[in-house]
């Protein structure tokens, strides 16, 4: 089974290791794309890098935010919504993540030749 991605704002770390993945527990922060409540019953994830990415961009809490593995799902038990995106419709256990992306603070912007800002990849 390849392993499966959960991007999320750090102010939501402490529940997830202690609930693991619930989109029932969203009051603590919005949603990556800013919303105050679940858009779907259930947990989005990426299937690689490049939704990672995605995710990470359009990040809209304010801060940084945290990279999730999720292992043990079979990538047919996602449903893909009308805008492509993939979810579980079911909480994931804490047994099954590992984050993999910890922001201390916000990453300081890093230059390149003549001082110009490079940008900087999702570890």
């Amino acid at each position: 089974m390849p392993r499966l991605f959960h991007v999320t704002t750090i102010l939501n770390r402490d529940s997830i290791m202690r609930h693991g993945l619930d989109w029932t527990r969203m009051a603590a922060a919005p949603g990556i794309a800013g919303s105050r409540e679940a858009e779907e019953e259930g947990v989005f994830l990426c299937r690689d890098e490049s939704e990672v990415s995605f995710f990470a961009r359009i990040n809209n809490t304010g801060g940084p935010v945290d990279v999730w593995a999720v292992d043990e799902i079979d990538e047919h038990q996602l449903i893909t919504t009308g805008s492509g995106f993939s979810y579980l419709p079911d909480r994931i256990p804490r047994r099954q993540l590992s984050l993999l992306v910890r922001p201390s603070e916000e990453p300081a912007p890093t230059t390149g030749r003549k001082g110009r800002k490079r940008k900087s990849r999702i570890r």
